[in-house]
């Protein structure tokens, strides 16, 4: 099979346990955990807010990391094969909180009527709430949150929407704010999509970026200008819209006790760059399906709390991947996807340990 295989436990659907699992969120722990829990017999309905499963591997991952065809065959061989329902569009929330990846919304189900009509439920909603600095001129057109960026691009991409809403970077001059992964992706996709120029934006140096020296070099090579050492003071606005950055030089401190040095910034370093797009990617929050009336515990940065079983505060409520960890790679989400898995498998078999 050349797509990803989340039921690679088996080959054929078992006999069935009669035990029914909701997953909340069908992203790489959601289908994992799907594809372990219907190969040892559970009926298994995955529900998400996108108009198709995957999460942000399809909607937030550039397809030159992760093609749309594997993750595509991936979770139809669980719908037609393995019979996994899926109810695409579909929101699970407790109250009315927007969060970025809601376009595409059609229904929304009540997370406690849902908990109640099931043996067991996985919470896997990830992380799709973005943090933009409250700076100067953040509220300005043309500043956006890089998930954000990435979602409308993949969802053209996958054929949910028009290129039309997409933000047109050709010919445009676009800073990205950031060195993870997502700032990475969201700036080689500005030169993909004909930018201008494109310039990357981090408080540290190369060598502490979260993606690593050699993505960046490699967006140096496409004619990223990379400027190290540097954080946004203020975005300058002109009608509305930005004109321009303001940027301010840094030092690194000495290390702290963690080993880790701190961006000191160099007072009258101030400098101004000209783009018509800021794009911040520092940082995403957790975005659990529920307030806290829903009596599951969540930590002050708002990942929900679970035990070494994965469960959480709420019996047979159980809950993997980003909204537990925080932002995450792929991999470790499969992983923790996998493990909350065979607990609640253990749990629906009566295990109680």
């Amino acid at each position: 099979m050349s797509g990803m295989r989340f039921a690679f436990l088996c080959r054929e659907k078992p006999k069935p346990t009669g035990k029914k699992v909701a997953i909340i969120g069908g992203g790489p722990a959601g289908l994992s955990a799907a594809g372990y829990l219907v190969c040892h017999g559970h009926e298994v309905h995955v529900y998400d807010k996108l108009p198709e499963p995957g999460g942000l591997m399809l909607f937030g991952i550039p397809e030159f990391r992760i093609p749309i065809y594997r993750v595509r065959n991936g979770y139809k061989e669980l719908e037609n094969v393995f019979e996994v329902k899926f109810y695409p569009n579909t929101k699970v929330a407790f109250g009315n909180e927007k969060e970025e990846g809601d376009d595409f919304v059609e229904n929304v189900v009540n997370f406690n009527e849902l908990v109640e009509s099931y043996d067991a439920v996985l919470i896997s909603t990830g992380t799709w709430k973005s943090t933009i600095p409250k700076i100067e001129g953040a509220e300005l057109e043309g500043v956006y949150p890089a998930l954000g960026y990435l979602f409308r691009i993949k969802s053209a991409k996958l054929g949910h929407l028009s290129w039309e809403d997409v933000t047109p970077v050709e010919g445009k001059r676009v800073m990205v704010i950031g060195a993870g992964h997502t700032a990475v992706d969201a700036a080689m996709e500005s030169v993909l999509l004909g930018a201008e120029k494109v310039y990357l934006s981090y408080r540290r140096t190369i060598r502490e970026a979260p993606a690593g020296p050699y993505e960046i070099n490699l967006l140096q090579k496409r004619g990223v200008k990379w400027l190290e050492l540097t954080m946004p003071v203020r975005i300058i606005g002109e009608n509305g819209k930005v004109r321009a950055i303001e940027l301010q030089k840094c030092k690194l401190s000495e290390p702290d006790e963690s080993g880790r040095r701190k961006p000191i910034p160099i007072e009258g370093s101030n400098f101004q760059i000209d783009v018509d797009y800021v794009i911040f990617a520092v940082g995403q929050k957790p975005t659990p399906p529920f307030s806290e009336q829903a009596g599951i515990a969540v930590n002050k940065w708002g990942n929900i709390l679970v035990d070494a079983r994965h469960m959480t505060s709420r019996e047979g409520v159980f809950a993997a991947g980003d909204v537990v960890m925080g932002p995450s790679k792929v991999g470790r989400a499969v992983l923790d996807g996998l493990l909350a898995a065979e607990s609640m498998h253990l749990w629906l078999e009566g295990v109680r340990a």
